[in-house]
């Protein structure tokens, strides 16, 4: 797989990366301990090196479960990991007090396995300690050689300049995809001129891009987007629009509408770099076969007008999360 480069601090990982949350967190009950390994060295074999975790997606479950799998090829691929949450239970709050970050990179180190962390995330903004004091103790972490490089993920522009200037930021990890465009607006901008590159997460829109996804559709239990405003019944119809997009250019190419999504998202600066996430290998491997997918500038042309003619419905997250995005 082709390698990409993030940030100023050139941290080189493949184009396509691994989203591990939903082997644990988030979509419903936790994927079977061995069959999750498999997959996560299915996807180093067929070229992955960049693979997402975080103290939270279990919590600490999903940590072991990546630690243990590329503890083989340790030397070969780039770990990210994220504090942030009190306990590591995001229903519980934030906390990112620097004896909190401390302790987490602790207790993360040994359940990755590793001495090293080698990206490290605030998950979310913590509004009641300044982002100053977040970026310094991620400093001296890295002085002591536990941890490589900072990044951080859902924040504003403001707080990404504020920590940068502390302590240069590699990357940020954020939603984007053709259904979530609002990091283009002022967050793209900021990290092209800071020299920061860009991990967005639920490239596929969570699932809807696939087009398996529809108004029919209902979520097991556990399934966080039984919650979320825009997978709605109402707002799944409404937004159907782009998905017919998606998978009318997949036919004329013989791909999948997964690697028309991907495509877009590799299309759009050298320094992104998408994270989706599956519990199957075979969609491992067509997510991995995006980065093989060529847009010309005329499929981009088309796509972009008919993306500025859909008028989205639904927000992303249901109120009580809204207010842990973009500070």
């Amino acid at each position: 797989m082709q390698k990409r480069t993030l940030g100023s601090g050139k941290l080189e990982v493949s184009a396509i990366g691994l989203g591990c949350m939903g082997l644990s967190y988030g979509y419903g009950p936790a994927t079977d301990r061995k069959e999750a390994i498999a997959l996560i060295r299915a996807a180093h074999q067929r070229g992955v090196t960049f693979f997402d975790t975080a103290e939270a997606y279990g919590p600490g479950l999903n940590e072991e479960v990546v630690g243990e799998a590329l503890a083989p090829v340790r030397d070969q691929v780039v770990i990210a990991t994220k504090f942030g949450f009190r306990n590591g239970v995001p229903a519980d709050g934030l906390d990112s007090r620097p004896e909190r970050i401390r302790l987490v990179v602790d207790e993360s180190l040994k359940r990755l396995r590793t001495g090293r962390i080698d990206l490290l995330y605030q998950h979310r903004v913590d509004p009641n300690v300044p982002i100053e004091d977040v970026a310094g103790t991620v400093k001296d972490l890295i002085a002591a050689g536990k941890v490589a490089h900072f990044g951080l993920s859902e924040a504003g522009a403001q707080s990404i300049r504020r920590a940068h200037a502390v302590q240069p930021v590699t990357a940020l990890q954020s939603e984007y995809s053709m259904w979530w465009r609002e990091p283009e607006a002022e967050i793209l901008p900021v990290l092209e001129e800071l020299g920061i590159g860009f991990v967005p997460f639920a490239p596929l829109g969570k699932g809807f891009l696939t087009g398996k996804i529809d108004a029919n559709t209902t979520f097991g239990d556990g399934d966080f987007r039984s919650t979320v405003p825009r997978f709605s019944p109402e707002a799944l119809k409404a937004n159907h629009v782009l998905v017919d997009l998606v998978g009318d250019l997949a036919k004329t190419k013989s791909v999948t509408p997964a690697q028309i999504a991907l495509a877009w998202l590799l299309a759009q600066k050298p320094w992104i770099t998408p994270i989706p996430g599956t519990t199957k290998l075979h969609r491992l491997e067509e997510n991995i076969g995006g980065a093989s997918v060529e847009l010309t500038p005329d499929d981009l042309v088309r796509i972009e007008q008919v993306l500025a003619s859909v008028k989205l419905q639904g927000d992303r997250y249901p109120a009580s999360h809204q207010s842990f995005v973009n500070r």
